[in-house]
């Protein structure tokens, strides 16, 4: 049988004091993200035409890859929110779809949900997804990609992905909020433990985790 070795009282009460002093942190970065979230949702607003925001009547109505390949802009009509019940996985940083063609032709996307405009039912009726441009990339480079999005149906093309996204992809507030949070009170608690064990040992409360060259030699003496 294993044994568990509890850990040392001095080292669960300099974490519980690390603990302690990280809810201050985290409490003074709530009041400060809200302004940070501001300025994120600034910079991942696309504006209505480019790369990932909304199509208008003006932009190309892409019905297969042949048309994708034609064109510098476009975008794709979807029944409804079909590429999202098809595959996906994350490419690099991307987390893509397979976006299925008038055509009937399976292609790999990164697409904006902000810029997402539907015609009736959101679920199933026409939605006209955002501008979009054709990336040439080799899909192939990440067989672990593939397997995900390639669950239901092969993709037609592994040279090249659409992007719908640009500059988009707003994170919810409360994700931000929770992102920056839990980063803060991470390293509040990495920091803050080293230098009150540190700072306990030296008023001889708790014992050095590596004894100083100079206590070392005070014991040969």
């Amino acid at each position: 049988m294993r044994r568990r070795v509890p850990l040392r009282f001095d080292i669960w009460l300099t974490l519980l004091i690390a603990f302690v002093i990280s809810l201050g942190t985290t409490k003074l970065t709530e009041l400060i993200v809200p302004s940070l979230y501001e300025q994120h949702v600034e910079d991942h607003t696309v504006a209505d035409g480019d790369i990932g925001g909304k199509a208008g009547a003006e932009v190309f109505r892409a019905r297969s890859v042949d048309d994708l390949l034609a064109h510098d802009t476009f975008t794709i009509l979807s029944d409804g929110i079909e590429y999202c019940n098809r595959g996906g996985g994350y490419y690099g940083n991307h987390y893509m779809n397979a976006v299925t063609l008038p055509s009937g032709e399976l292609v790999a996307a990164v697409i904006n949900s902000d810029s997402v405009q539907s015609e009736g039912d959101y679920f199933s009726g026409v939605n006209t997804l955002p501008v979009g441009r054709v990336v040439f990339e080799d899909l192939e480079s990440s067989a672990s990609f593939l397997r995900q999005i390639e669950y239901s149906e092969p993709l037609s093309r592994h040279d090249f992905y659409i992007d719908m996204l640009g500059t988009g992809g707003k994170v919810q507030e409360v994700d931000y909020v929770e992102r920056w949070t839990g980063t803060v009170q991470a390293v509040t608690i990495l920091v803050c433990f080293p230098l009150i064990h540190s700072l306990g040992a030296k008023l001889g409360l708790f014992p050095f985790f590596f004894v100083p060259k100079k206590e070392r030699e005070s014991e040969w003496e």
